[in-house]
């Protein structure tokens, strides 16, 4: 990658945001991203770890602090909506991934990286955190997901509230409200904890991981019937794989806290 830090750990990706003045996104972040997505898709990691330990000029730790305006100055506005239009696909793209997405928020979350949270399967936050969707102020709205998504994490209330006022949130606070799922008191607790999540879904079968992974995210905004067929759908695809009988016979192995030799990944698409 050419402007991302991206490590390989095992069956872990690493994705440590360290680029522009403040982890800004702009063009040359989004065909990194591209990148990413096509790892993330492959069956070759089982989880994906991001994380900032960078800092501003005056010592702030800063997450992703929104996207790269400066860089638009000249486009037309159809340049600008086709830009936005490929930071939604993209962040959409990852959102699906069939790993295990977490992020550590170390400092400032502003618009795209609030938005960029929304890719995560859990999110943790350190008390520096600060979470914001500055964009009416700047007239504009949240386009790469934080008014599409935002309101299914926090309920409308919350979204209307981040959206229209612009106000800031700490980690406190977007706990509270399911922005982030827990709140550590340091980057080293958070990373430790990270690390934690991510080794037990390395030990279990990739392919159910993903199965149950797309059938969550598809239910969402269907009625009890469509949810049940979903997830009928998804479990028989584990047993269909094989993944089930690779379960049943590593049984012993598995409560023991060992992990068996499964199968590669075989994505299921609801």
């Amino acid at each position: 990658m050419q402007s991302l830090k991206l490590k390989i750990d095992g069956r872990l990706a690493l994705l440590e945001l360290d680029h522009g003045k403040a982890n800004e996104m702009g063009s040359d972040q989004l065909r990194d991203f591209e990148e990413l997505c096509v790892l993330a898709e492959s069956g070759e990691i089982a989880a994906l770890l991001t994380w900032s330990q960078r800092k501003s000029a005056k010592g702030a730790p800063i997450f992703i602090a929104g996207a790269n305006v400066t860089e638009r100055s000249g486009w037309t506005e159809d340049r600008i909506k086709e830009h936005v239009r490929w930071q939604r696909t993209l962040l959409n793209r990852l959102r699906h991934a069939p790993i295990f997405h977490i992020a550590i928020v170390n400092g400032v979350a502003l618009g795209w990286g609030t938005e960029y949270l929304l890719t995560c399967d859990y999110r943790i936050a350190c008390p520096e955190a600060k979470l914001g969707l500055p964009e009416t102020g700047l007239g504009i709205l949240p386009g790469a997901g934080g008014s599409a998504e935002l309101w299914a994490l926090v309920g409308v209330g919350q979204a209307l509230r981040l959206g229209m006022t612009g106000e800031l949130v700490g980690a406190e606070e977007a706990a509270r409200i399911g922005l982030v799922q827990e709140v550590q008191p340091n980057l080293e607790a958070a990373m430790a904890r990270a690390r934690a999540l991510v080794d037990m879904v390395s030990r279990r079968s990739p392919t159910a991981v993903a199965a149950y992974k797309g059938a969550v995210l598809a239910a969402v905004g269907r009625d009890p019937a469509e949810r049940q067929s979903l997830e009928a759908c998804a479990y028989e695809h584990c047993v269909d794989t094989g993944e089930a009988a690779r379960g049943r016979a590593n049984f012993e192995t598995i409560l023991k806290g060992g992990s068996p030799e499964w199968g590669p990944l075989r994505r299921w698409s609801p």
